[in-house]
């Protein structure tokens, strides 16, 4: 019974080679490092728009002689190539039979012209009376010409794309009829869809042509490269932005499509930083840096805010390693464990 006897005493002594007092030993934060830069960076201006084609980039297809649309070959979206059927159109009755009369009209100037001359030979007619009679055979030509050019001499006419390119709109459905002119079916240039965007007129200034950008659609993807083409001198009465063209590689983009540009409109220096190192909570702007094992707070002003890199100025600590993943976790003073970027 006497090794139970002793038990207690063991626990007792167990339990005092821990006391209060001791020191709770200091909790760390693991940080990720990275070296810190001086550098310049692009200073974007963002807007927002849509795909376009560009100026002298689409054409409307007409016809100058009323009708009706008898077969309709494409819809808005399709691509097309040079030649291709776009639609079949049927002109009016009534252009046909002006083409017919003035082919009647010119038969009967030219038999009118051979009779005043042969009258003119045996001195029964003069010679005013044919230049009269040559005059009406020419005025008869001339109107069949601008007939046949402007389709009225064809009952049936099958309207092809002059180049490669896009429809965007078709202003017509199968068996509509139409008047002499009416817009019929526009198409864009293959390479001359822009992306028109709204910017700033406060930032207009500073934009130029030639100046890069990029372009990203608003329903994800990749940045699209591009560089500005056109900068209106007016605002856009509807949005009171400036509208601005962005040039695209053939193919990026679809018209109409949702995009934001990205134009750069010069460049800013100072420390180059993450986007996520910067700490703009709880505080004034701030960055840490590692002194002797622990994150040293330096306030910082933020010159340029990027989705990845930021520029900023300040105090910063030469050949001192930047907190970046673990900066918002931190605080001055506080012991860090790193891993190095």
């Amino acid at each position: 019974m006497k090794p139970l006897a002793l038990l207690p005493l063991a626990l007792l002594a167990g339990c005092g080679s821990s006391s209060p007092s001791d020191p709770a030993p200091t909790p760390s934060v693991l940080v990720s490092l990275q070296k810190i830069e001086r550098g310049t960076a692009p200073e974007w201006a963002t807007a927002y728009g849509s795909a376009a084609p560009g100026v002298n980039g689409s054409e409307t297809i007409s016809v100058p002689q009323p009708g009706q649309v008898s077969r309709l070959a494409v819809m808005p979206g399709s691509t097309v190539r040079a030649g291709q059927v776009l639609m079949v159109f049927t002109t009016d009755p009534s252009s046909v039979s002006a083409y017919q009369q003035a082919i009647t009209s010119l038969s009967a100037a030219q038999k009118q012209r051979a009779t005043t001359a042969q009258l003119l030979t045996q001195q029964l007619a003069t010679r005013d009376q044919l230049v009269q009679a040559e005059k009406v055979v020419s005025d008869a030509q001339a109107a069949i010409t601008a007939l046949r050019r402007s389709g009225a001499g064809q009952p049936t006419r099958t309207l092809t794309a002059p180049f490669g390119g896009v429809v965007t709109t078709v202003s017509v459905a199968q068996g509509d009829r139409t008047q002499a002119g009416a817009p019929l079916v526009t198409l864009a240039r293959t390479g001359s869809i822009v992306a028109t965007v709204g910017l700033d007129p406060a930032k207009a200034g500073r934009v130029q042509v030639g100046q890069s950008a990029k372009v990203v659609r608003l329903n994800g993807g990749p940045p699209i490269p591009a560089h500005v083409v056109r900068v209106d001198g007016v605002l856009n009465p509807k949005t009171h932005m400036i509208n601005v063209d962005l040039s695209l590689p053939a193919g990026a983009v679809l018209p109409n499509e949702a995009l934001r540009g990205d134009i750069a409109i010069g460049e800013v220096a100072g420390w180059i930083v993450p986007h996520r190192a910067v700490v703009t909570a709880n505080g004034p702007t701030s960055i840490f840096q590692l002194v002797a094992g622990k994150a040293h707070l330096i306030k910082i002003e933020l010159l340029l805010a990027g989705e990845q890199l930021d520029v900023v100025k300040g105090p910063i600590l030469l050949n001192r390693p930047l907190i970046v993943d673990g900066a918002y976790q931190v605080q001055d003073g506080q012991a860090v464990r790193s891993i190095a970027r």
